[in-house]
């Protein structure tokens, strides 16, 4: 009798599949610099281009506290890929502004999201994938 499966154990299988489909890309070594939070924030910056995004938007947006948001700010404009600038509305803010090397990374980093997307959704009825995300949706609810 086979053993019961266990979702915990299913999900880390197949985070780490994920991981690795990733980091086997052929993109990988013009992005190696950039960490999955940093891709994270460029997406979120690029996605949010139409209007001011602060510090503290990525601190309620990513869950994550002040001093880790600062931190890695602060790595991601030693890096060149993003600029902080004045707003002409309050001089004490800074808005975060992704850099035209970011741009380039996200366009990588969305190529092989693509790649990696497609070989998931491979052999899969719309049917199946549907029910994946209302089961999603409610582990998501389950565990908040």
């Amino acid at each position: 009798m086979e053993a019961e499966r266990r979702l915990c154990f299913e999900f880390k299988v197949i985070n780490n599949l994920v991981r690795r489909e990733i980091e086997n890309s052929s993109n990988r070594q013009y992005i190696e610099s950039v960490t999955g939070t940093n891709g994270w924030v460029i997406g979120y910056l690029i996605r949010n281009k139409d209007r001011d995004v602060f510090q503290r938007d990525l601190e309620v947006e990513f869950s994550i506290r002040r001093s880790t948001v600062s931190s890695i700010l602060k790595r991601m404009e030693k890096n060149g890929l993003i600029r902080r600038e004045t707003v002409a509305y309050d001089a004490r803010l800074k808005k975060l502004v992704p850099t035209e090397k970011s741009y380039k990374i996200n366009d990588l980093i969305m190529e092989d999201l693509a790649k990696v997307e497609k070989k998931l959704r491979n052999g899969l009825a719309e049917e199946d994938l549907k029910a994946f995300f209302k089961t999603a949706d409610i582990i998501k609810t389950n565990l908040e």
